[in-house]
């Protein structure tokens, strides 16, 4: 009997990604791990781990990016304590991306310290990373994220091995800063690496031994002192109060029985005028007149489009200008920056720009009437005249229209995942776009979302003061910013982009409020067109909400929102996924695999929602 032919649409790379996902299920030790490959980027959530797609191509760098990824991830889950990380967890947002580096550098080097063969697997995930934020680029400490470098260094130190060239560029830039500051407290932790709980108090001590001590919240250990000794308080009340209990019970037992028949009586008395239905009457006539008080109304949903989606608290949220977030000194660097990053795309979206601008231009100002008694011959009548020659001629005269007034609303996801060249092309293609739209006379909107902190801010602490509810919904501190409203020219705000390279911004992503909130905007304006662009790279994630509600929750909302906004027809959505297959969320839109198309797919949604606009007037002016 022959080998059976491999079947032509049998993918190759099928045997190596289940042969690394039960490798990832063993390292993590988690047997019911669910592993998934995906274009979106990779990610934790629950009992799911997404993993970076691998093509039948099997390249060298896909396969080495999958085996760092899944390692880095499977270390996470075996070596870290969600509970002993949230205790030591400081509030700061600087803090907390230090505290997390940290722990997330010390995972890798367990993993490396027991199996040295993961070490060249996490390397290229680093590299790849690194490479996607343009370290390789950084000339100055200022383009240095300090939590990234300090988790170099440490990474570094614990297994002795060179870093990927990228990342040894920005850990030199501060290497000095690093070991000047806190070089000392590295070196001590390294001892601990084995001890989350120690570990983390040395962390602490690294991020108050680089100027942010004041971020770091609380001592929890502190904390544990206090309880023990409110615990042995308790313990000796306990102890006071059962000594009291036995003298009551003894005076009790010494009680005569007269005493015990007085108590019968008044308790059978009592029973007797609660089923005497006169004494009820008489009670209720004690009552004054009046109506009884109305009940309090219940609180108004949350969202329009999921009256279940809840939230823990929102006292903490912020919807903010750009410039209240940086000092004018400041976004004008952060904008010189950018412009400095982006200046090879400058040409290329320049062109697409104009071309853009062309086409709407000339969509304001063509259109004809037709079948009038003077202007031009209609040719395209005549053969009515040749038919039946009492007909008279027919012609017609190009005119002028009235353009629709439209206010156009880009809503960029401000996410950690789009830190580097995604969030600056972002930026400048925004920027452009503004700068073009506003010559046709069509205003525009750019607004951006993400979360005050990591892992939860204030509205998480809010709920572990509460005992930890179940389910409690949203549990992070929403960040709005409005980096140009609609009515603001291009030359007053073009500045407030420089915001999105500030270091520190771009935290987690929820996407679902944020959609909202930019379509709530909407509505409240004047023009009678009105279209809102979502620019993202992912799926909503949130650690801190995940954890507590369900895996899909965030998802469900964003889904939700999208079809309130799809299905009400008061805005036109359209969507720019950047590696992330937005199509399974919005009906209108786009796909890109590199943010240098980002440009391009911007101009083109744009330019076709205006030409189906002007093909359906030129529609109902020759219906007419």
């Amino acid at each position: 009997m022959g080998v059976p032919l491999k079947k032509p649409n049998d993918n190759p790379a099928d045997p190596f990604k289940k042969a690394l996902a039960e490798a990832t299920k063993t390292l993590a030790n988690v047997p019911e791990l669910n592993v998934t490959y995906t274009v979106d980027p990779a990610g934790m959530s629950g009992d799911s781990m997404r993993l970076p797609q691998v093509t039948r191509r099997m390249t060298a760098q896909e396969v080495l990016l999958a085996r760092g990824t899944a390692d880095a991830m499977a270390m996470k889950l075996r070596f870290h304590n969600a509970a002993t990380n949230g205790k030591y967890a400081p509030q700061g947002e600087i803090a907390s991306a230090v505290f997390d580096a940290l722990e997330t550098a010390r995972c890798e080097a367990l993993g490396a310290r027991a199996l040295p063969g993961t070490a060249k697997n996490i390397g290229a995930k680093i590299e790849s990373e690194a490479l996607a934020q343009g370290f390789e680029k950084a000339t100055d400490a200022a383009q240095a994220p300090l939590a990234a470098t300090a988790g170099y260094m440490l990474r570094e130190l614990a297994t002795g091995k060179a870093l990927p060239k990228a990342a040894q560029n920005v850990l030199d830039l501060r290497r000095d800063t690093l070991e000047g500051q806190a070089g000392s407290t590295l070196q001590n932790a390294l001892e601990s690496l084995d001890d989350q709980a120690a570990f983390a108090r040395l962390a602490r001590q690294v991020i108050s031994d680089l100027g942010y001590g004041d971020q770091l919240g609380d001592d929890p250990d502190q904390d544990d002192e206090n309880q023990d000794d409110e615990a042995e308080e308790d313990g000796e009340n306990e102890q006071d109060q059962e000594g009291a209990d036995e003298e009551n019970s003894q005076d009790q037992d010494q009680q005569p029985p007269e005493d015990q028949d007085d108590e019968e009586q008044q308790m059978q008395s009592e029973i007797a005028a609660q089923d005497d239905p006169n004494a009820q009457m008489a009670d209720e006539t004690e009552i004054e007149d009046g109506d009884p008080p109305d009940e309090p109304p219940a609180p108004a949903p949350h969202s329009d489009a999921d009256p279940l989606y809840r939230t823990f608290c929102t006292d903490f949220d912020e919807e903010i200008k750009a410039e209240e977030l940086a000092e004018p000194a400041e976004l004008e660097r952060l904008r010189a920056y950018l412009d400095q990053q982006l200046a090879p795309f400058k040409t290329a979206v320049g062109r697409l720009a104009n071309r853009l601008q062309r086409r709407l231009q000339a969509q304001q100002n063509r259109t004809w009437n037709f079948d009038l008694e003077e202007g031009v011959l209609d040719a395209a009548r005549l053969a009515r005249v040749v038919a039946n020659p009492t007909t008279p001629l027919s012609f017609k005269q190009e005119s002028d229209i009235e353009f629709k007034d439209t206010v156009v609303t880009l809503l960029i996801d401000n996410s950690g995942s789009m830190r580097g060249r995604p969030i600056s092309i972002a930026a400048i293609c925004a920027d452009v776009l503004a700068r073009t739209l506003e010559r046709c006379q069509v205003k525009v909107e750019i607004l951006g979302f993400t979360t005050r902190a990591w892992k939860g801010g204030q509205s998480r602490e809010a709920w572990l003061k509460a005992d930890r509810p179940a389910l409690p919904g949203r549990l992070n501190d929403l960040r709005h910013i409005i980096y140009k409203s609609a009515d603001a020219p291009w030359r007053r705000s073009h500045t407030n982009l420089g915001l999105m390279m500030k270091e520190g911004l771009l935290k987690e992503n929820i996407d679902g409020e944020a959609l909202e909130w930019a379509y709530r905007r909407m509505l409240k304006r004047p023009e009678a067109r009105r279209i809102l662009m979502v620019i993202s790279d992912g799926a909503p994630v949130d650690d801190s909400t995940l954890s507590v509600n369900p895996a899909s929750y965030l998802e469900k909302h964003l889904r939700d929102v999208i079809e309130m906004v799809e299905t009400r027809k008061g805005v036109e959505l359209i969507a720019i996924g950047i590696g992330h297959d937005v199509t399974r969320y919005y009906s209108r839109a786009v796909t890109i695999t590199d943010v240098e198309q980002l440009a391009g797919a911007m101009t083109e949604q744009l330019a076709n929602l205006f030409e189906q606009d002007a093909r359906k007037r030129e529609r109902l002016f020759k219906s007419a």
